[in-house]
């Protein structure tokens, strides 16, 4: 594991402090204990770290785990006496983040394999019961992608059946999908089929090694607190396997196992119908769409939504549209990087004559965009550009069926606080509601089940990382209905003579510029990642943050990991306080208003800054040179790249 991706691990030691018999005899030596696998030889039976902690962590990790490749794993550093790598993978668990459990698959409790997605399920079965007396009548829903690490022999699919294992040992019905499906299949599976929760095993764009243990509630929308925490507390008093937990085959015998598949996708494809306005435009459009799935999940579905729409199916880029755990044809399984990932696409699209090319991440839940202005040039949409597209296009075509300008006072849109603030601007001027969350479609998801349980209307929300949710029919991010109401969308413009990009100018001309810049530095270590917040928390002195920066005077900061908001009369923020999560906002004086926040799914330390201008305002080029001029001082003073030995990129 080496370096690779530490900083998502989190510090709550597996090791607790309940007593335990100690896996160590008379002279300090391992000693078998249990079903230690049969290959545990007789050296390492004599070996001991002089860590009692750590020898307990690999014993239990020996004792219990029965998947003879990463068990292998751990008796192999122990042999070499690697205990820096053997303390990064067993001394740790991993914690909720945004994206539920995430981490490169291998052995370890910090890690994703067979034993702590064992572990995971038990932990949520114990909280599950607690919570719902009808757990046995309503079920679970699990859904996996296409993911796979041979070393480790820790599939997706494997890691899914496992998953049922546990519940099904237990009673507990499972509805498991018979193949890969989107992400946005097993939210809406859990809505449709009022299942209690639901699992979704994946990494969604991380690379390759990674993978991921995503978990829903019965809302459908993704584990928010108290939830998750619960969970995790759930865990650690479930950690050794029970008997059946291991059975991985269960799934395929059990009366109490079905296939969802069929009805999920039917009624999917069904609802998605309610975000078509223009099928006769559709059916006769002249333009084509080239679609990638990036070597993931989305080409069947993305093909089914586009005959639902009237479409003739998309253009798939042969090398990517099945998948491939290795992910074999570009660099990053990322969409988001842009150009740089689509070369593939972008060539195919300019052979078959496509002016838009879609390209969805491996699980499907975002959709990145390009289109093409001239020949062999390209504009790849930003996440936040592709927000303001989509939320005009929602409200217009609302519009069209709510001529009552009154019906306005129930409709909401939504996005994240890093998130381009256009959505906030069209809410003013339009006469609708806008509502800021924190960074994570959890939060969006579970907010909007709010607001539609007291009647309320929700259009459209987003995150700035291409993750869109157009209505409400899955409470998550969805790249499979993005990716076809954009291509409406483009139909739409083209009868009248409009591109995407013009028409993100017509938006801006009417609104004002909202030009944003989003980068990040790579850190894969979480203390450097704590010691740069802690300075920033402590700039000018104890508790005093900067003053400025980079010549630009800083009027408010809001640091929602410890709840202060200069802003705010009381000085606190409104958003709620994530003490687990690093991330401070500062408005400055000329109205920019910056981010620093560390991911909670992948080893960044990410940087958001945005210039709203008023509308009218034409000289774009001098915002983007003045936005430019912070984003770089904000970098260099705030991060110190140099310094702290971080990693530059820009998207």
């Amino acid at each position: 594991m080496g370096d690779h991706r530490v900083c998502i691990f989190k510090s709550n030691c597996y090791i607790t402090d309940k007593e335990v018999s100690s896996p160590l005899g008379p002279q300090g030596s391992l000693i078998a204990m249990g079903d230690c696998g049969g290959d545990l030889n007789a050296n390492l039976l004599g070996h001991t770290t002089g860590d009692p902690q750590l020898d307990k962590a690999i014993f239990q990790w020996i004792t219990w785990d029965k998947n003879v490749h990463t068990r292998e794993q751990i008796e192999t550093l122990l042999r070499e006496g690697q205990l820096g790598e053997l303390r990064a993978r067993l001394g740790s668990r991993m914690a909720f983040g945004t994206a539920g459990l995430r981490a490169p698959m291998g052995a370890g409790f910090a890690l994703i394999n067979d034993l702590t997605v064992i572990q995971s399920t038990q932990g949520m079965y114990r909280y599950l019961e607690r919570r719902f007396p009808d757990l046995e009548r309503r079920g679970v829903v699990v859904g996996y992608d296409t993911r796979g690490a041979v070393a480790s022999s820790c599939s997706s699919k494997r890691l899914a059946k496992l998953t049922a294992a546990v519940l099904l040992s237990k009673g507990v019905p499972v509805y498991l999908f018979s193949t890969y499906v989107p992400t946005p299949f097993v939210p809406y599976g859990v809505k449709i089929l009022g299942a209690a929760a639901g699992v979704m095993i994946t990494a969604s764009h991380n690379p390759k090694e990674d993978n991921g243990y995503k978990v829903y509630w019965e809302n459908g929308a993704q584990i928010a607190s108290p939830h998750d925490k619960e969970i995790l507390r759930c865990i650690e008093d479930s950690m050794e396997p029970w008997t059946d937990s291991w059975k991985e085959n269960l799934a395929d015998s059990s009366a109490l196992c079905s296939d969802p598949l069929q009805h999920v996708c039917r009624q999917y494809m069904e609802d998605l119908k309610l975000l078509c306005f223009h099928r006769e435009i559709n059916a006769e459009t002249p333009m084509k769409f080239v679609h990638t799935a990036f070597h993931g999940v989305g080409h069947a579905y993305v093909h089914q939504a586009f005959q639902v729409f009237g479409f003739p199916p998309p253009i798939p880029v042969p090398e990517q549209k099945d998948p491939d755990p290795e992910f074999s044809t570009v660099s990053c399984p990322n969409p988001e990087e842009g150009a740089s990932v689509l070369k593939l696409a972008l060539r195919l699209a300019e052979k078959e004559g496509a002016s838009v090319v879609l390209a969805t991440d491996p699980d499907a839940d975002r959709l990145a965009v390009a289109e093409q202005y001239e020949k062999g040039q390209w504009k790849v949409f930003t996440g936040n550009e592709l927000a303001a597209l989509l939320g005009w296009w929602m409200l217009s075509n609302w519009r069209q069926r709510h001529t009552d300008p009154a019906d306005l006072d129930r409709v909401y849109m939504l996005a994240t606080t890093v998130s381009s603030k256009i959505l906030q601007t069209i809410a003013d001027k339009e006469g609708f509601h806008f509502q800021e969350t924190l960074p994570g479609f959890k939060w969006i998801g579970n907010i909007i089940k709010e607001l539609t349980d007291k009647g309320k209307e929700v259009l459209f929300a987003f995150e700035e990382s291409i993750g869109f949710m157009c209505g409400t029919s899955v409470l998550d991010k969805d790249g499979v209905s993005a990716a076809v109401v954009v291509a409406e969308m483009a139909a739409y413009l083209e009868t009248k003579n409009l591109t995407m990009s013009q028409q993100l100018a017509n938006i801006y001309e009417i609104y004002g510029f909202h030009i944003s810049k989003t980068s990040y530095v790579v850190c894969h270590d979480p203390a450097t990642v704590k010691r740069i917040f802690t300075r920033l928390r402590n700039f000018g002195g104890q508790g005093q943050y900067p003053r400025a920066c980079g010549g630009y005077d800083i009027t408010h900061v809001r640091d929602v990991t410890t709840g202060y908001d200069s802003s705010q009369h009381d000085h606190k923020s409104v958003l709620p306080v994530t003490k687990s999560s690093q991330m401070i906002t500062f408005t400055f004086q000329n109205g920019i208003m910056a981010t620093l926040r560390a991911s909670g799914t992948e080893p960044k330390i990410k940087h958001y800054a945005e210039f709203c201008a008023a509308p009218g305002k034409s000289d774009v080029s001098s915002l983007k040179q003045e936005l430019c001029r912070l984003t770089d001082a904000l970098v260099e003073d705030f991060l110190e790249p140099d310094k702290n030995n971080l990693k530059r990129h820009s998207v």
